[in-house]
């Protein structure tokens, strides 16, 4: 029974209704599976997520049409590959879960309906493990800020905040300066790395006794998400 059930199911037949439909069925299951466990913990858009759910079933239904033909593969492998020009890059993870999802299209399409489920089960597994675990998480760039600082244009900016900058950053760097309000005000913009978060609001507190109280804004950097 066991090793029936590892068994493709075109391996003694020729693709009936029954198996086409079954193949789908399980795709799309295997595909819901794998869109609720990318959502854990990551920020997703909802086209991603449907997509990614429908992804194996896709897959599946051209395995089983070329399946033995190979001119047939080779023609939909180059279709496949023009979609790649007309999207947007995504993430490495966004680009980790299309290939799960293809994966598991591939097995399903070969009619190896139980190994798509041990596929699924053991991706899915180890997904759902690495998120709960944090895994891989760089806990430096949580520290990591971009700091704008609001100056009247009589206050020389270039040492004014130097004391501050050294006693509550590891780093820090100016990356630029700019005039607003008809040249009386300057707007400056720094990359630091914070010693201790928690203190975030102390420093924001002496650099408005430094700049007049005037607009102090503190945000996360953003890194290249398109990078793998």
């Amino acid at each position: 029974m066991w090793n029936q059930l590892f068994n493709g199911v075109f391996d003694s037949s020729n693709l009936a209704v029954g198996n086409f439909v079954l193949c789908i069925a399980v795709s799309l299951v295997i595909g819901l599976a794998m869109a609720l466990t990318y959502r854990y913990k990551t920020r997703y858009t909802q086209s991603f997520v449907v997509t990614l759910a429908m992804l194996p079933a896709v897959i599946c239904v051209v395995i089983m049409m070329v399946n033995g033909n190979v001119g047939a593969g080779v023609a939909v492998a180059g279709a496949f590959g023009l979609v790649r020009f007309r999207s947007l890059p995504g993430t490495a993870k966004e680009i980790g879960a299309i290939f799960m999802a293809m994966a598991a299209g591939l097995i399903t399409g070969m009619g190896y309906l139980g190994y798509a489920a041990l596929y699924t089960i053991i991706v899915c597994g180890i997904t759902l493990l690495f998120n709960v675990m944090d895994f891989g998480r760089n806990k430096e760039e949580e520290n990591k800020k971009v700091l704008r600082i609001t100056i009247p244009e009589d206050l020389d900016y270039t040492d004014v905040f130097q004391d501050l900058l050294d006693e509550f950053t590891d780093s820090n760097e100016l990356i630029s300066v700019k005039t607003a309000n008809m040249g009386s005000l300057f707007k400056l913009t720094y990359h630091v790395t914070l010693k201790d978060a928690s203190k975030e609001k102390d420093f924001i507190d002496k650099l408005r006794c430094r700049n007049g109280n005037l607009e102090i804004a503190m945000s996360k950097q953003e890194t290249v998400t398109a990078e793998l």
